[in-house]
């Protein structure tokens, strides 16, 4: 055997792969920026305007045009309704499957349709194509400081009054898991627009706090509260807790579960905090626009300006991949069934 000519071939192997493989990546950059340059890429955002998960998506909005070849004008579009829900369907489902819309949407729209959400599971989020998420959010509880209750322990003793949104929301879904599982004692008043709207009442003492309100938002929203001691931060509804939070001492509630059982369940629904502000494109979107829409979406969230922009909101910016998204979806829809149902239970849905 000549192993100079081997070797020889080999290296012409890898070399000529390795071409092809650039040839491939170049001929699709060239085919999305003819298909992308002059049209709109619509970014529709599954809340009402002014709230956190506008702050975000109107940021992505502004930048992530830049690193999509063709460098299309990206409109930002409001399409609030059913905990972000009314905009995933509305580009899973109805809008062009042609990379020309992005979902800006809530977790709840990848929980719920598991869990028997007001939906009607019209489409799979299993199926779609996630592009990334913008955060890893912690979810909080936050209450006036002028409340009855100062200590997420008095919560299990007194009554007092939260403010939530639709029944796919966040603020109504997280609320009912801590009744339901740890026995806190919230009413939740249910049908305000959004955090905006919720923060507002808070403001106008209508109700004493929220529950399943991002820290990013909360912050974003209303910056001063935490300057003026408006409010206080009741408890943390996550696994593991926000670093500047756990520095304050703020407990988590998942420690104050009693049983495996109430921490799995709990371990489960607060997974969905790992992808805060997730954005999704149609099953049906070419697979060369989906991988470059990924690429141009974790750009545009290292772009120096989108960071810059993003501390003056008080808005944290931890992007997850496309990739990490879909695995993790893929993940959360293997569940066992028994589990999924006792989470349904705790968040009030029938089984």
């Amino acid at each position: 055997m000549n192993l100079k000519s081997t070797s020889a071939s080999a290296l012409f192997f890898v070399t000529s792969l390795g071409l092809s493989l650039i040839s491939i990546s170049a001929q699709a950059q060239e085919a999305a920026s003819s298909f992308y340059k002059g049209k709109n890429v619509f970014m529709v955002i599954g809340s009402a305007a002014g709230g956190g998960f506008d702050t975000y998506g109107r940021l992505v909005a502004r930048y992530i045009g830049k690193y999509i070849p063709g460098t299309p004008n990206v409109v930002p579009q409001n399409m609030p309704g059913a905990g972000g829900g009314a905009a995933a369907y509305h580009v899973a489902q109805v809008a062009p499957a042609d990379g020309t819309y992005i979902g800006a949407v809530h977790p709840a729209v990848i929980m719920d349709p598991i869990l028997g959400d007001r939906v009607k599971a019209k489409f799979d989020p299993s199926t779609l194509n996630w592009i990334g998420s913008a955060n890893s959010d912690v979810y909080v509880c936050v209450v006036r400081s002028d409340a009855a209750v100062k200590t997420f322990a008095d919560a299990m003793t007194t009554e007092i009054v939260l403010g939530g949104s639709s029944d796919a929301a966040s603020t109504r879904e997280f609320p009912s898991l801590l009744n339901n599982v740890l026995g806190t004692k919230f009413k939740l008043v249910a049908g305000y627009a959004g955090n905006r709207d919720t923060t507002l009442a808070i403001d106008k003492n209508e109700i004493q706090g929220i529950c399943g309100a991002a820290w990013s938002s909360v912050q974003a929203i209303r910056p001063q509260w935490f300057k003026d001691g408006t409010v206080r931060v009741l408890v943390q509804e996550d696994v593991n807790g926000h670093p500047d939070l756990n520095k304050l001492g703020i407990p988590r509630s998942i420690d104050f579960a009693k049983t495996d059982e109430q921490r799995a369940l709990m371990k489960l629904y607060y997974s969905q905090e790992i992808f805060g502000r997730p954005y999704l494109m149609a099953k049906d979107v070419p697979a060369e626009r989906v991988s470059i829409m990924r690429k141009a979406f974790i750009d545009a969230l290292h772009d120096p300006d989108l960071l810059s922009d993003a501390q003056k909101l008080s808005a944290d910016v931890m992007p997850v991949s496309g990739e990490d998204l879909q695995k993790l979806v893929t993940q959360i829809y293997a569940s066992k069934p028994e589990t999924i149902n006792a989470l349904r239970t705790a968040l009030g849905y029938q089984k």
